[in-house]
Protein backbone atom coordinates (compact mmCIF):
# COMPACT_ATOMS: atom_id res chain seq x y z
CA UNK A 1 0.00 0.00 0.00
CA UNK A 2 1.57 3.29 -1.18
CA UNK A 3 2.18 6.07 1.81
CA UNK A 4 -0.57 8.72 0.68
CA UNK A 5 -3.35 5.54 1.31
CA UNK A 6 -1.77 4.42 4.67
CA UNK A 7 -2.62 8.17 5.14
CA UNK A 8 -5.76 8.25 3.68
CA UNK A 9 -6.78 5.22 6.00
CA UNK A 10 -4.76 6.98 9.10
CA UNK A 11 -7.39 9.80 8.91
CA UNK A 12 -10.65 7.17 9.09
CA UNK A 13 -9.34 6.54 12.68
CA UNK A 14 -11.33 8.36 14.82
CA UNK A 15 -9.01 9.25 17.54
CA UNK A 16 -6.20 10.43 15.02
CA UNK A 17 -8.78 12.99 14.13
CA UNK A 18 -7.06 16.19 13.91
CA UNK A 19 -3.58 15.21 13.52
CA UNK A 20 -1.41 17.35 11.19
CA UNK A 21 -0.78 15.76 7.98
CA UNK A 22 2.96 15.45 9.09
CA UNK A 23 1.87 13.66 12.28
CA UNK A 24 -0.37 11.40 9.95
CA UNK A 25 2.68 10.81 8.17
CA UNK A 26 4.92 10.16 10.81
CA UNK A 27 2.94 6.81 11.80
CA UNK A 28 2.89 5.70 8.26
CA UNK A 29 6.61 5.76 7.84
CA UNK A 30 7.64 4.79 11.11
CA UNK A 31 4.90 1.97 12.02
CA UNK A 32 4.67 -1.70 10.25
CA UNK A 33 2.34 -2.13 7.75
CA UNK A 34 1.13 -5.89 7.85
CA UNK A 35 -2.17 -7.86 6.91
CA UNK A 36 -4.13 -11.01 8.85
CA UNK A 37 -5.79 -13.47 6.86
CA UNK A 38 -9.39 -14.83 8.43
CA UNK A 39 -8.03 -16.79 11.72
CA UNK A 40 -4.76 -15.68 11.92
CA UNK A 41 -3.92 -14.51 15.18
CA UNK A 42 -2.37 -11.24 15.22
CA UNK A 43 -1.49 -11.39 18.94
CA UNK A 44 -1.90 -14.76 21.49
CA UNK A 45 -3.49 -14.43 25.11
CA UNK A 46 -0.25 -14.39 27.79
CA UNK A 47 2.43 -13.03 25.17
CA UNK A 48 4.21 -10.22 26.31
CA UNK A 49 2.35 -7.34 25.36
CA UNK A 50 5.05 -5.09 23.12
CA UNK A 51 2.89 -3.60 20.14
CA UNK A 52 0.34 -0.92 19.61
CA UNK A 53 -1.81 -1.80 16.03
CA UNK A 54 -3.75 1.08 14.18
CA UNK A 55 -6.55 -1.15 12.25
CA UNK A 56 -6.86 0.22 9.30
CA UNK A 57 -9.55 -2.29 7.41
CA UNK A 58 -11.06 -5.43 8.83
CA UNK A 59 -12.09 -6.39 12.13
CA UNK A 60 -10.77 -8.22 14.75
CA UNK A 61 -12.06 -10.63 17.74
CA UNK A 62 -10.31 -10.98 21.42
CA UNK A 63 -10.82 -14.03 23.14
CA UNK A 64 -10.19 -15.41 26.47
CA UNK A 65 -9.10 -19.18 25.92
CA UNK A 66 -10.88 -19.78 29.90
CA UNK A 67 -14.19 -17.94 28.71
CA UNK A 68 -15.82 -20.61 26.18
CA UNK A 69 -13.53 -19.21 23.14
CA UNK A 70 -15.93 -16.27 22.94
CA UNK A 71 -15.60 -13.00 21.88
CA UNK A 72 -15.60 -10.59 24.37
CA UNK A 73 -13.91 -7.48 23.12
CA UNK A 74 -14.58 -6.61 19.02
CA UNK A 75 -11.86 -4.53 17.33
CA UNK A 76 -13.30 -2.80 13.78
CA UNK A 77 -11.33 -0.97 10.96
CA UNK A 78 -10.35 3.08 12.21
CA UNK A 79 -10.02 1.89 15.93
CA UNK A 80 -6.41 1.66 18.43
CA UNK A 81 -5.77 -1.31 20.06
CA UNK A 82 -2.59 -3.70 21.49
CA UNK A 83 -0.74 -1.93 23.68
CA UNK A 84 -0.76 2.15 24.47
CA UNK A 85 1.61 4.40 25.75
CA UNK A 86 0.89 4.80 29.54
CA UNK A 87 -0.52 1.11 30.03
CA UNK A 88 0.52 -1.23 32.46
CA UNK A 89 -0.29 -4.07 30.40
CA UNK A 90 2.48 -6.29 30.51
CA UNK A 91 0.68 -9.57 28.80
CA UNK A 92 -2.07 -9.46 26.13
CA UNK A 93 -5.18 -10.37 28.04
CA UNK A 94 -6.85 -12.24 25.25
CA UNK A 95 -6.24 -13.63 21.69
CA UNK A 96 -6.89 -11.22 18.60
CA UNK A 97 -7.77 -13.13 15.98
CA UNK A 98 -9.00 -11.66 12.53
CA UNK A 99 -12.06 -12.29 11.10
CA UNK A 100 -11.56 -11.15 7.80
CA UNK A 101 -8.74 -9.98 6.21
CA UNK A 102 -6.60 -7.31 8.45
CA UNK A 103 -4.98 -4.52 7.41
CA UNK A 104 -2.75 -2.78 10.68
CA UNK A 105 0.28 -0.65 10.86
CA UNK A 106 2.04 -1.70 14.20
CA UNK A 107 3.87 0.56 16.48
CA UNK A 108 6.33 -1.31 18.62
CA UNK A 109 7.19 -0.27 22.50
CA UNK A 110 10.43 1.21 22.03
CA UNK A 111 9.07 3.86 19.54
CA UNK A 112 6.62 5.45 21.95
CA UNK A 113 8.74 7.79 23.25
CA UNK A 114 9.75 9.04 19.84
CA UNK A 115 5.84 8.91 19.30
CA UNK A 116 4.80 10.95 21.85
CA UNK A 117 8.00 13.37 21.03
CA UNK A 118 7.01 13.53 17.54
CA UNK A 119 2.96 13.85 17.84
CA UNK A 120 2.42 16.02 20.90
CA UNK A 121 -1.28 15.18 21.57
CA UNK A 122 -0.75 11.14 21.09
CA UNK A 123 -0.51 10.68 25.32
CA UNK A 124 -3.75 12.50 25.86
CA UNK A 125 -5.11 10.37 22.75
CA UNK A 126 -4.07 7.39 24.05
CA UNK A 127 -5.17 7.88 27.55
CA UNK A 128 -8.98 8.12 26.55
CA UNK A 129 -8.79 4.83 24.53
CA UNK A 130 -7.03 3.58 27.43
CA UNK A 131 -10.53 4.56 29.68
CA UNK A 132 -13.17 3.60 26.91
CA UNK A 133 -11.09 0.37 27.09
CA UNK A 134 -11.38 -0.05 30.63
CA UNK A 135 -14.98 0.92 30.81
CA UNK A 136 -15.48 -1.92 27.99
CA UNK A 137 -14.10 -4.54 29.86
CA UNK A 138 -15.55 -3.92 32.94
CA UNK A 139 -18.91 -3.94 31.99
CA UNK A 140 -18.38 -7.13 29.23
CA UNK A 141 -16.90 -9.02 32.89
CA UNK A 142 -20.14 -7.77 34.70
CA UNK A 143 -22.50 -8.43 32.10
CA UNK A 144 -20.74 -12.06 31.51
CA UNK A 145 -20.44 -12.67 35.71
CA UNK A 146 -24.24 -12.34 35.94
CA UNK A 147 -25.02 -14.39 33.10
CA UNK A 148 -22.90 -16.93 34.58
CA UNK A 149 -24.06 -16.50 37.74
CA UNK A 150 -27.46 -16.27 36.41
CA UNK A 151 -27.32 -19.55 34.48
CA UNK A 152 -26.26 -21.38 37.82
CA UNK A 153 -29.23 -20.02 39.70
CA UNK A 154 -31.25 -21.05 37.44
CA UNK A 155 -29.67 -24.66 36.55
CA UNK A 156 -30.05 -25.35 40.63
CA UNK A 157 -33.92 -23.65 40.85
CA UNK A 158 -34.45 -26.61 38.01
CA UNK A 159 -32.86 -29.22 39.58
CA UNK A 160 -34.50 -27.88 43.03
CA UNK A 161 -37.74 -27.62 41.77
CA UNK A 162 -37.83 -31.17 39.88
CA UNK A 163 -38.62 -32.71 42.72
CA UNK A 164 -42.00 -31.20 44.08
CA UNK A 165 -43.08 -30.72 40.65
CA UNK A 166 -42.85 -34.41 39.94
CA UNK A 167 -44.24 -35.13 42.92
CA UNK A 168 -47.00 -33.13 42.80
CA UNK A 169 -47.86 -34.43 38.81
CA UNK A 170 -47.41 -37.84 39.87
CA UNK A 171 -49.89 -37.56 43.16
CA UNK A 172 -52.30 -35.82 40.73
CA UNK A 173 -52.68 -38.27 37.84
CA UNK A 174 -52.85 -41.39 40.34
CA UNK A 175 -55.16 -39.03 42.59
CA UNK A 176 -57.65 -39.12 39.43
CA UNK A 177 -57.42 -42.52 38.69
CA UNK A 178 -57.90 -43.34 42.26
CA UNK A 179 -60.95 -41.13 42.75
CA UNK A 180 -62.49 -43.12 39.81
CA UNK A 181 -61.57 -45.96 41.53
CA UNK A 182 -63.50 -45.08 44.23
CA UNK A 183 -66.37 -44.82 42.41
CA UNK A 184 -66.44 -48.10 41.55
CA UNK A 185 -65.83 -49.29 44.97
CA UNK A 186 -68.60 -47.52 46.43
CA UNK A 187 -71.29 -48.33 44.40
CA UNK A 188 -70.35 -52.13 45.18
CA UNK A 189 -70.70 -50.43 48.79
CA UNK A 190 -73.77 -49.52 48.72
CA UNK A 191 -75.19 -52.49 46.39
CA UNK A 192 -74.45 -54.75 49.22
CA UNK A 193 -77.21 -54.62 51.51
CA UNK A 194 -75.86 -52.21 53.85
CA UNK A 195 -78.42 -50.96 56.18
CA UNK A 196 -78.17 -47.15 57.24
CA UNK A 197 -77.37 -48.03 60.43
CA UNK A 198 -73.87 -49.82 59.00
CA UNK A 199 -73.21 -47.12 56.70
CA UNK A 200 -73.71 -44.36 59.67
CA UNK A 201 -71.11 -46.79 61.57
CA UNK A 202 -68.31 -47.08 58.84
CA UNK A 203 -68.52 -43.21 58.18
CA UNK A 204 -68.37 -42.74 62.29
CA UNK A 205 -65.30 -44.85 62.36
CA UNK A 206 -63.94 -43.38 59.10
CA UNK A 207 -64.24 -40.20 60.53
CA UNK A 208 -62.36 -41.44 64.64
CA UNK A 209 -59.25 -42.69 62.30
CA UNK A 210 -58.92 -39.48 60.22
CA UNK A 211 -58.56 -37.60 63.97
CA UNK A 212 -56.04 -40.31 65.35
CA UNK A 213 -52.32 -39.41 65.68
CA UNK A 214 -49.93 -41.83 63.97
CA UNK A 215 -47.24 -41.26 66.31
CA UNK A 216 -44.45 -43.00 64.20
CA UNK A 217 -42.29 -46.14 66.31
CA UNK A 218 -40.22 -48.35 64.45
CA UNK A 219 -40.38 -51.14 66.58
CA UNK A 220 -44.00 -50.55 67.73
CA UNK A 221 -44.75 -50.05 63.83
CA UNK A 222 -43.20 -53.31 62.93
CA UNK A 223 -45.23 -54.92 65.72
CA UNK A 224 -48.56 -53.58 64.40
CA UNK A 225 -47.93 -54.46 60.80
CA UNK A 226 -47.12 -58.38 61.61
CA UNK A 227 -50.45 -58.05 64.08
CA UNK A 228 -52.60 -56.81 61.03
CA UNK A 229 -51.29 -59.52 58.78
CA UNK A 230 -51.26 -62.31 60.97
CA UNK A 231 -54.93 -61.40 61.87
CA UNK A 232 -56.38 -61.47 58.21
CA UNK A 233 -54.45 -64.78 57.72
CA UNK A 234 -56.65 -65.96 60.94
CA UNK A 235 -59.56 -64.47 59.41
CA UNK A 236 -58.82 -66.32 56.25
CA UNK A 237 -58.38 -62.84 53.81
CA UNK A 238 -54.59 -63.43 53.07
CA UNK A 239 -55.38 -63.30 49.36
CA UNK A 240 -57.22 -60.18 49.23
CA UNK A 241 -54.82 -58.46 52.49
CA UNK A 242 -52.29 -57.23 50.40
CA UNK A 243 -54.04 -54.55 48.58
CA UNK A 244 -55.22 -52.87 51.76
CA UNK A 245 -52.81 -53.76 54.55
CA UNK A 246 -50.30 -51.34 53.76
CA UNK A 247 -52.64 -48.19 53.31
CA UNK A 248 -54.47 -49.54 56.91
CA UNK A 249 -51.38 -49.88 58.65
CA UNK A 250 -49.88 -45.80 57.34
CA UNK A 251 -53.27 -44.73 58.37
CA UNK A 252 -52.64 -46.12 61.81
CA UNK A 253 -55.43 -48.66 62.24
CA UNK A 254 -55.30 -51.69 64.82
CA UNK A 255 -55.96 -55.38 65.24
CA UNK A 256 -58.60 -53.56 67.23
CA UNK A 257 -60.59 -51.88 64.46
CA UNK A 258 -60.61 -54.72 62.37
CA UNK A 259 -62.43 -56.93 64.97
CA UNK A 260 -64.58 -54.00 65.30
CA UNK A 261 -65.77 -54.15 62.23
CA UNK A 262 -66.43 -57.56 61.92
CA UNK A 263 -68.26 -58.18 64.79
CA UNK A 264 -70.75 -54.82 63.63
CA UNK A 265 -70.83 -55.38 60.15
CA UNK A 266 -70.13 -59.39 59.50
CA UNK A 267 -67.30 -60.83 57.82
CA UNK A 268 -68.88 -60.65 54.34
CA UNK A 269 -69.03 -56.60 54.75
CA UNK A 270 -65.63 -56.57 56.10
CA UNK A 271 -63.29 -56.19 52.82
CA UNK A 272 -65.57 -53.78 51.09
CA UNK A 273 -65.17 -51.46 53.45
CA UNK A 274 -61.66 -51.78 54.01
CA UNK A 275 -61.26 -51.33 50.08
CA UNK A 276 -63.12 -47.95 50.45
CA UNK A 277 -61.33 -47.13 53.63
CA UNK A 278 -58.07 -47.78 51.96
CA UNK A 279 -58.77 -46.10 49.11
CA UNK A 280 -59.71 -42.66 51.20
CA UNK A 281 -56.75 -43.41 52.87
CA UNK A 282 -54.50 -43.07 49.69
CA UNK A 283 -56.62 -40.62 48.57
CA UNK A 284 -55.53 -37.94 51.66
CA UNK A 285 -52.40 -39.60 51.21
CA UNK A 286 -51.57 -37.96 47.73
CA UNK A 287 -53.79 -34.91 48.56
CA UNK A 288 -51.23 -34.21 51.47
CA UNK A 289 -48.33 -34.57 48.63
CA UNK A 290 -49.45 -32.19 46.33
CA UNK A 291 -50.06 -29.87 49.38
CA UNK A 292 -46.30 -30.93 50.77
CA UNK A 293 -44.93 -29.88 46.91
CA UNK A 294 -46.65 -27.14 46.27
CA UNK A 295 -45.63 -25.73 49.64
CA UNK A 296 -41.96 -26.22 49.11
CA UNK A 297 -42.39 -24.68 45.32
CA UNK A 298 -43.83 -21.61 47.43
CA UNK A 299 -40.84 -21.54 49.36
CA UNK A 300 -38.22 -21.82 46.68
CA UNK A 301 -39.82 -19.14 45.01
CA UNK A 302 -40.09 -16.58 48.21
CA UNK A 303 -36.19 -17.88 48.35
CA UNK A 304 -35.65 -16.82 44.99
CA UNK A 305 -37.48 -13.50 45.50
CA UNK A 306 -35.72 -12.87 48.88
CA UNK A 307 -32.51 -13.37 47.24
CA UNK A 308 -32.95 -11.45 44.43
CA UNK A 309 -34.54 -8.35 46.68
CA UNK A 310 -37.41 -8.46 43.92
CA UNK A 311 -39.35 -5.53 44.41
CA UNK A 312 -37.40 -3.75 47.17
CA UNK A 313 -35.60 -0.65 47.22
CA UNK A 314 -31.67 -0.84 45.91
CA UNK A 315 -30.61 -0.33 49.24
CA UNK A 316 -31.33 -2.47 52.57
CA UNK A 317 -31.01 -2.91 55.97
CA UNK A 318 -29.87 -6.77 54.90
CA UNK A 319 -30.13 -9.43 57.53
CA UNK A 320 -27.22 -11.53 57.09
CA UNK A 321 -28.81 -15.02 58.21
CA UNK A 322 -31.63 -14.64 56.09
CA UNK A 323 -29.46 -13.50 53.12
CA UNK A 324 -27.56 -16.70 53.54
CA UNK A 325 -30.23 -19.07 54.12
CA UNK A 326 -31.55 -17.98 50.77
CA UNK A 327 -28.35 -18.40 49.41
CA UNK A 328 -27.88 -21.94 50.74
CA UNK A 329 -31.47 -22.28 49.65
CA UNK A 330 -30.71 -22.02 45.89
CA UNK A 331 -27.58 -23.68 46.61
CA UNK A 332 -29.12 -26.78 47.92
CA UNK A 333 -28.97 -29.65 45.04
CA UNK A 334 -25.12 -29.14 45.34
CA UNK A 335 -24.93 -29.66 49.05
CA UNK A 336 -26.93 -33.02 49.56
CA UNK A 337 -23.19 -35.15 50.66
CA UNK A 338 -22.00 -31.65 52.25
CA UNK A 339 -22.53 -31.24 56.12
CA UNK A 340 -23.01 -27.06 56.08
CA UNK A 341 -22.87 -25.51 59.85
CA UNK A 342 -23.72 -21.62 59.85
CA UNK A 343 -23.29 -19.93 63.19
CA UNK A 344 -24.62 -16.20 63.31
CA UNK A 345 -23.92 -14.02 66.62
CA UNK A 346 -27.01 -13.24 68.16
CA UNK A 347 -27.18 -9.93 68.33
CA UNK A 348 -25.74 -8.78 64.82
CA UNK A 349 -26.87 -5.88 63.58
CA UNK A 350 -28.34 -5.68 59.65
CA UNK A 351 -26.07 -4.30 57.64
CA UNK A 352 -27.04 -1.07 55.35
CA UNK A 353 -26.26 -2.14 51.44
CA UNK A 354 -27.35 -3.66 47.90
CA UNK A 355 -28.89 -6.87 49.07
CA UNK A 356 -28.91 -8.64 45.86
CA UNK A 357 -25.13 -7.58 45.59
CA UNK A 358 -24.66 -9.10 48.47
CA UNK A 359 -25.84 -12.06 47.75
CA UNK A 360 -23.37 -12.84 44.64
CA UNK A 361 -20.77 -12.31 47.30
CA UNK A 362 -21.79 -15.37 49.41
CA UNK A 363 -22.98 -17.62 46.33
CA UNK A 364 -19.23 -17.08 45.11
CA UNK A 365 -17.05 -17.86 48.30
CA UNK A 366 -20.10 -21.11 48.81
CA UNK A 367 -19.54 -22.29 44.85
CA UNK A 368 -15.80 -22.40 45.54
CA UNK A 369 -15.82 -23.77 48.43
CA UNK A 370 -18.04 -26.26 47.30
CA UNK A 371 -15.58 -26.88 44.12
CA UNK A 372 -12.79 -27.19 46.78
CA UNK A 373 -14.12 -29.84 48.84
CA UNK A 374 -15.46 -31.88 46.25
CA UNK A 375 -12.31 -32.32 44.41
CA UNK A 376 -10.53 -32.93 47.66
CA UNK A 377 -13.05 -34.41 50.28
CA UNK A 378 -15.99 -35.48 48.40
CA UNK A 379 -17.62 -37.95 51.22
CA UNK A 380 -16.98 -35.88 54.10
CA UNK A 381 -17.13 -32.29 52.93
CA UNK A 382 -18.03 -29.62 55.19
CA UNK A 383 -18.39 -25.40 54.94
CA UNK A 384 -18.84 -23.62 58.32
CA UNK A 385 -20.26 -19.70 57.97
CA UNK A 386 -19.67 -17.73 60.89
CA UNK A 387 -20.87 -14.19 61.78
CA UNK A 388 -19.94 -11.75 64.07
CA UNK A 389 -19.33 -8.26 64.60
CA UNK A 390 -15.81 -6.72 65.15
CA UNK A 391 -16.30 -2.72 66.08
CA UNK A 392 -18.64 -1.01 63.25
CA UNK A 393 -17.86 -3.99 61.09
CA UNK A 394 -19.67 -7.47 60.45
CA UNK A 395 -17.19 -10.45 59.43
CA UNK A 396 -18.56 -13.50 57.42
CA UNK A 397 -15.82 -15.98 57.34
CA UNK A 398 -16.51 -18.74 54.63
CA UNK A 399 -14.93 -21.85 55.93
CA UNK A 400 -14.31 -25.11 53.66
CA UNK A 401 -12.61 -28.38 54.21
CA UNK A 402 -11.26 -28.74 50.64
CA UNK A 403 -8.21 -28.77 48.87
CA UNK A 404 -6.99 -25.39 50.08
CA UNK A 405 -5.46 -22.82 47.81
CA UNK A 406 -1.80 -22.69 47.38
CA UNK A 407 0.62 -19.37 48.30
CA UNK A 408 1.70 -19.25 44.65
CA UNK A 409 -2.13 -17.94 43.47
CA UNK A 410 -2.89 -15.78 46.64
CA UNK A 411 -2.38 -12.69 44.85
CA UNK A 412 -4.21 -13.78 41.41
CA UNK A 413 -7.10 -15.70 42.55
CA UNK A 414 -8.56 -12.13 43.08
CA UNK A 415 -8.05 -11.48 39.25
CA UNK A 416 -10.60 -11.48 36.34
CA UNK A 417 -10.54 -14.76 34.11
CA UNK A 418 -7.96 -16.07 36.61
CA UNK A 419 -8.93 -19.98 37.52
CA UNK A 420 -7.66 -23.08 38.54
CA UNK A 421 -10.53 -24.92 37.11
CA UNK A 422 -10.47 -26.54 33.49
CA UNK A 423 -11.13 -24.14 29.98
CA UNK A 424 -14.90 -23.91 29.78
CA UNK A 425 -15.79 -25.05 32.94
CA UNK A 426 -15.78 -21.68 34.60
CA UNK A 427 -15.08 -18.10 33.62
CA UNK A 428 -12.71 -17.09 36.85
CA UNK A 429 -14.83 -13.59 37.38
CA UNK A 430 -16.57 -14.80 40.53
CA UNK A 431 -14.21 -14.09 42.96
CA UNK A 432 -13.43 -10.56 41.35
CA UNK A 433 -16.65 -9.59 41.28
CA UNK A 434 -17.14 -10.30 44.71
CA UNK A 435 -14.58 -8.34 45.54
CA UNK A 436 -15.61 -4.99 43.75
CA UNK A 437 -18.78 -5.94 45.18
CA UNK A 438 -16.90 -5.84 48.80
CA UNK A 439 -15.20 -2.66 47.81
CA UNK A 440 -18.45 -1.13 47.02
CA UNK A 441 -19.52 -1.32 50.36
CA UNK A 442 -16.67 0.06 52.04
CA UNK A 443 -15.21 -3.53 53.21
CA UNK A 444 -12.82 -5.88 51.48
CA UNK A 445 -12.27 -9.71 51.10
CA UNK A 446 -9.21 -11.39 52.04
CA UNK A 447 -7.67 -14.72 52.90
CA UNK A 448 -7.52 -15.64 56.22
CA UNK A 449 -6.14 -18.95 56.20
CA UNK A 450 -5.50 -21.21 52.89
CA UNK A 451 -3.99 -25.08 54.29
CA UNK A 452 -5.57 -27.90 52.75
CA UNK A 453 -8.67 -29.34 55.03
CA UNK A 454 -8.85 -25.74 56.65
CA UNK A 455 -9.38 -22.57 54.35
CA UNK A 456 -10.89 -19.74 55.14
CA UNK A 457 -11.90 -16.70 53.65
CA UNK A 458 -12.95 -13.11 55.32
CA UNK A 459 -15.48 -10.96 54.10
CA UNK A 460 -15.51 -7.60 56.31
CA UNK A 461 -18.78 -5.07 55.67
CA UNK A 462 -19.21 -1.92 57.48
CA UNK A 463 -22.43 -1.96 59.29
CA UNK A 464 -23.47 1.53 58.18
CA UNK A 465 -22.56 2.71 54.92
CA UNK A 466 -25.12 5.87 53.90
CA UNK A 467 -23.22 6.90 50.71
CA UNK A 468 -23.09 3.70 48.75
CA UNK A 469 -23.28 4.90 45.07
Amino acid sequence: MQSCDLISCLKSIRVLDGLDDHEYAWIAENGVHKHANPGEAIFREGDPATVMFFVLSGEVHMRHDRAARQSLVIGRSAQVTGLLPFSRMKFYTGTALAVDTVCVIEIVHSSFEEMLNAIPTMGRRCVAVLLDRAREVTRIEQQEEKLTALGKLAGNLSHELNNPASAAKSSATNLLRELERQKLLRRTLYQGGFSLAELDFMHQWQEELSARAVVPSPLDDIDREDALTAWFEKAGFKEDSWEVIPDLFEGGVLVEDLERIQKQLGAAHLMPVLRIVSSSLRVKKMGSTISSAADRIFELSRAVKDYAYMDQAPIQDVDLSVALENTLTMLRPRLSSITVNVDVARDLPLVSAYGSELNQVWMALLENAVDSIVEYAPSKGCIDVRVNKSGESVLVEVWDNGHGIPASIHDRIFEPFFTTRPPGKCLGLGLDAAQRIAKKHGGYIRIQRCDPGATCILVSLPIERPHLY
